[in-house]
C-alpha cells in the first residue's frame, strides 16, 4: 500500500533530522536573482538550491585568502566636495562661535535664494 502524504512528510522529516539538515532562506533581489539564473545556466544546475550548495562548498575548497577576495563587499568610496567641505567648516564655526543665524544655500550653484534659519541658543 501506498504511503499518503503524512507519512511521507514524517519520513522526510526524520531523514533530515537524522543528517542534521537545516533550512536556510535566502531573500534575494532581482539583480542577485539573475545572476544566480546565469551561474546556473553556465553550470547546467536547475536548482538553487543546488547550486548555491555547490558554490558554498567550491569557494571553501579554494581556502580563507580566496574566500575573503570572493566574499569582500565593494565599498562606496564617500568624497566631499570642496563646496560641503566649506559649508560643513562654517557649520562649526558658526556653533564655536554662537552665532544666531545660520546660512544655507549659498552655494554658487543656486540661484541667489539664500536661506536663513534663527538658531535658539
Amino acid at each position: 500500500m501506498a504511503m499518503d502524504q503524512a507519512e511521507r512528510d514524517k519520513r522526510r522529516r526524520e531523514k533530515a533530522a537524522k543528517v542534521k539538515e537545516e533550512d536556510l532562506r535566502l531573500t534575494v533581489r532581482p539583480g542577485t536573482k539573475q545572476a544566480l539564473a546565469e551561474i546556473k545556466t553556465w553550470a547546467s544546475v536547475e536548482e538553487n538550491g543546488e547550486a548555491i550548495t555547490l558554490l558554498i562548498h567550491r569557494i571553501h575548497e579554494l581556502g580563507p585568502e580566496a574566500a575573503r577576495h570572493f566574499l569582500s563587499a565593494p565599498r562606496h568610496e564617500i568624497s566631499i566636495s570642496d563646496s560641503v567641505a566649506r559649508k560643513l567648516e562654517r557649520f562649526h564655526l558658526s556653533r564655536e562661535l554662537q552665532t544666531p543665524i545660520l546660512t544655507l544655500g549659498d552655494d554658487p550653484d543656486d540661484t541667489d535664494l539664500i536661506l536663513q534659519a534663527e538658531r535658539v541658543i
